[in-house]
């Protein structure tokens, strides 16, 4: 069961949270962040927009699961025949289902928050979409070792590859998902989703100073044009 879970939310972390980046991109190029910075504090702005991002990819995520078991429940019976797939033969999580399903939406949102404040702060640094790619690339590429160091530790429960794994912030969702799989203990639970929100509120307070300072320049002039651009605005 932990292997599936682990990839699942992986494909929907990564084709989700690139939406966040191109947003502030957009938003960047039009000037708009800098009339929303001048109104409310930058850290307010960021953790905003992931939010609101959030909610855009959970509606999404609703619409296609509807749309699979729908598919599901019409040629249910054919497809288990062709692909030999059958959800009833799955192996249930120790946690049992209602908790597993749970934890995974809270390990998905953890993930996409993680996620979307680098993408966040990586936008704060590019001008362009050009700069957006050779910056993001990085981040892609440590998110997919990251996931693949969690689905190693699946083999090693307990051992000190599997503690850093859920230490790191990026791969703690991922090797939190599995060891629910595997082990019926919740405490563990709760300390490492408050250990990666405190992560992601460390990233969204770094990536807002590192937009006031590179594309902002805080300081009297800095603010006294978007207090104008604000004016203007209203």
């Amino acid at each position: 069961m932990s292997p599936p879970a682990q990839m699942l939310l992986f494909l929907l972390t990564m084709l989700l949270a690139g939406m966040v980046l191109s947003n502030l991109v957009e938003e960047k190029a039009n000037k708009i962040i800098e009339i929303l910075a001048a109104a409310i504090p930058m850290d307010a702005v960021f953790m905003g927009k992931l939010f609101a991002m959030l909610a855009v990819s959970f509606v999404g995520i609703a619409v296609w699961g509807l749309a699979a078991f729908g598919l599901w429940a019409a040629g249910g019976e054919a497809i288990t025949q062709v692909t030999g797939f059958d959800p009833a033969n799955l192996p249930a999580p120790a946690v049992g289902w209602p908790l597993f399903v749970a934890l995974g939406v809270l390990y998905f949102a953890m993930a996409y928050l993680l996620l979307g404040a680098l993408f966040l702060t990586i936008g704060s640094m590019a001008t362009s979409v050009r700069e957006v790619q050779t910056l993001s690339m990085p981040v892609t590429m440590l998110q997919l070792m990251v996931f693949f160091l969690a689905a190693y530790t699946i083999k090693q429960p307990g051992s000190g590859l599997e503690l850093a794994a859920i230490a790191f912030p990026l791969s703690s969702p991922f090797a939190m998902l599995a060891r629910a799989a595997m082990e019926p203990e919740l405490w563990t639970h709760a300390l490492a989703l408050a250990w990666q929100a405190l992560a992601v509120l460390a990233l969204v307070k770094g990536g807002s100073l590192l937009f006031r300072k590179r594309v902002m320049k805080s300081g009297g002039a800095g603010r006294d044009k978007r207090r104008k651009g604000a004016r203007l605005a209203a």
